[in-house]
């Protein structure tokens, strides 16, 4: 599925193609079971924040970016210095789950795996949120 919403990025050089990189990831962990979902939340947060970073630079009017792992961060940003806007109310709390859990499995801490899941679907309505906006 990720895979398909990023192929516009397909071994591009740029930030979008490492975004492209952890999608592939993404896909390639939810064709195996595995108990611990810690691996998919990190490769899903760097996929958005490799997209944020990528809007950030080609979209915004400074063309660069905060050095920040935090997604809320990087969604405030975006709003801020470029066209996109969202309530970002709406995802917040999905943003910080998947921020905190991408930390936590740098550390190798146990995760609220239900908690990460209901997270994602949020946070994949705005993946599509910003991936129109790309193509606007």
């Amino acid at each position: 599925m990720y895979k398909e919403l990023f192929k516009k990025f397909e071994n591009a050089e740029n930030l979008g193609g490492k975004a492209w990189q952890h999608a592939l990831n993404v896909d390639l962990i939810e064709q195996v079971a595995i108990k611990d979902c810690s691996i998919h939340c990190f490769h899903y947060q760097q996929m958005l924040e490799m997209l944020f970073k990528y809007l950030l630079e080609t979209k915004s009017k400074y063309g660069a970016y905060a050095h920040t792992h935090k997604l809320n961060k990087l969604l405030e940003q975006l709003i801020e210095f470029t066209p996109f806007k969202t309530d970002k109310s709406n995802y917040s709390m999905a943003l910080q789950v998947i921020t905190v859990c991408a930390e936590e499995y740098r550390y190798n801490f146990l995760i609220d795996c239900e908690g990460y899941k209901e997270s994602l679907s949020l946070a994949n309505r705005l993946l599509k949120e910003l991936l129109d906006f790309e193509a606007a």
